[in-house]
Order: C-alpha cells, then sequence, then structure tokens
C-alpha cells in the first residue's frame, strides 16, 4: 500500500474537511431564539437517531465488510466487531461510573459532580465515532485509490452535517451559550483529521484494527442512547414527539449513508 507523502497530505486535508462539516452544521445554534421543553425533547431524540443510525450504517456494517475482507470469514469478522461493540459500551458504562456527571434532565450524579458536565459522555460518544470514520479516510487514500478516498470523505462530510447540528443544540439544550455550542460540536469533528493521520500513515496498523475500533465507536454511541438520551427524552410529556424525532433522526441519516456511502 501506497504511503507516499503527498498521499498522506490527501488524506489528512480530506479527513480535516470532513470533519469541519461538524462545524457547517452547527452553525444552525446561531439562529435559533428559544429553546423550549418541546423543542429540547425533540433535538436530542433526534440526536439520538442520527446516533443510532451512524451507529449501524457507518461503523458496524463498513466493519462487517473490513473484518470480512481482512479474515475472510464472516463469522470471524462478526466476532471481531462484537468485540468492539462490547468493548467501547463497557468503556462508556466505566466512565459512567467512575467519573461524576449529570444526566441530560435528571440532574447531578457521581461524587463529585462538579468536575464534569452532563453533556460529556454524549460528547466523547460522537468523538469517538468521528476517529474512526477518519481512519477509513486515510486507509481510503493510503490504499492507492484517491478517487475513494475522495467519496469517502465526501460522504462522511455530508453525514457529519447533521451530527454537528444534534451536538451543537444538545448542549444548548442544557444552556450552554451558542459560541460555546458550536465550538465544541466544531471540536468533535477534529478527531477526524486525526484518524486521518493515523489511517494514511499507519495503514498497515490501522487497516487490520478497523473492524474492532468501528465497533467500539457503535458500542459507545449505543450505550449513550439508551442509556442516556432516550430515558431522558421520556420522562416529560413529549414522548410520541421524542419517537417520531428519533425515527426521523434516523431515517435521514439512513438516507445520507446509502446514497452517499
Amino acid at each position: 500500500m501506497s504511503t507516499d507523502i503527498s498521499i498522506v497530505w490527501l488524506g489528512t486535508l480530506a479527513s480535516l474537511l470532513a470533519g469541519l462539516a461538524s462545524g457547517l452544521g452547527a452553525l444552525a445554534v446561531f439562529f435559533l431564539r428559544t429553546l423550549t421543553d418541546r423543542l429540547q425533547d425533540s433535538m436530542l431524540a433526534g440526536a439520538a437517531g442520527v446516533m443510532l443510525a451512524a451507529s449501524f450504517f457507518s461503523l458496524l456494517l463498513p466493519g462487517l465488510e473490513y473484518g470480512e475482507d481482512l479474515i475472510g470469514t464472516t463469522w470471524a469478522a462478526a466476532l471481531f466487531v462484537i468485540l468492539g461493540v462490547l468493548s467501547g459500551a463497557g468503556a462508556l458504562f466505566y466512565i459512567h461510573q467512575k467519573l461524576p456527571h449529570e444526566h441530560f434532565n435528571l440532574g447531578l450524579e457521581g461524587p463529585h459532580p462538579a468536575h464534569i458536565r452532563r453533556i460529556w459522555l454524549f460528547i466523547i460518544a460522537i468523538t469517538l465515532h468521528n476517529f474512526p470514520e477518519g481512519m477509513a479516510v486515510g486507509v481510503g487514500f493510503a490504499g492507492g485509490d484517491v478517487r475513494n478516498g475522495y467519496v469517502l470523505a465526501t460522504g462522511i462530510g455530508i453525514q457529519n452535517i447533521p451530527e454537528g447540528l444534534a451536538v451543537a443544540f444538545s448542549l444548548l439544550a442544557i444552556n450552554y451559550s451558542r459560541l460555546r455550542a458550536f465550538g465544541i460540536a466544531l471540536l468533535t469533528g477534529l478527531a477526524e483529521p486525526v484518524g486521518g493521520i493515523f489511517g494514511a500513515t499507519l495503514v498497515w496498523l490501522a487497516e487490520p484494527i478497523m473492524p474492532w475500533t468501528l465497533g467500539f465507536a457503535a458500542g459507545a454511541m449505543l450505550f449513550i442512547i439508551s442509556n442516556e438520551i432516550i430515558p431522558e427524552t421520556h420522562r416529560n410529556s413529549y414522548k410520541t414527539l421524542a419517537t417520531f424525532s428519533l425515527l426521523a433522526g434516523f431515517v435521514i441519516m439512513m438516507f445520507l449513508d446509502a446514497t452517499l456511502g
């Protein structure tokens, strides 16, 4: 596989541009005046739908495909990805237990709640998801097919737009300023060029662990969706709205993945 310096730079730049698309989606927070409980629940549920679809279509299915190409058997690839899923969920559960935090609406939790904001598990999950996507772009370029790298970067970049919007609105829902919400959402996308550099320069290492890495990110996201977001958005009087908002986020992300993957 080629690791020529120009290919490395292309992979890094392409993954950076894909990551910056998170900031493009987050710009929407500057155009919203107020955030009611109804809108808050619908936005958080929509974010859960985006994450749920990304877990399946951007992480688990590509992870299985990588595994089949590398290992040669479907069952072994599935076990490799499953190991990643359980590792990711376990890691987020450990963080949930050991690091103090707040739930979206349930309030303070943990021995030292002042040390961590209630949103950070959500941010960690999004960041973990962006890193292997950047790796995939870098591996795509380093594999010698530059066109494939561009297609991957374009598809992932467009998918990052609703993800950036979801992060920013989730932060806005817990009274972060618009500027801070935008800045953090933008930073989550910058995990992609880090993954891009890793994938492009160390393709010999990045490619074999891609099934596990993609599964790990999916497991982290699934844990957050089930343990944090869905329970919180069903506590108020807007359960039906939250359910359909989740479905809307899911189908939008599914459409983007199906048409751009």
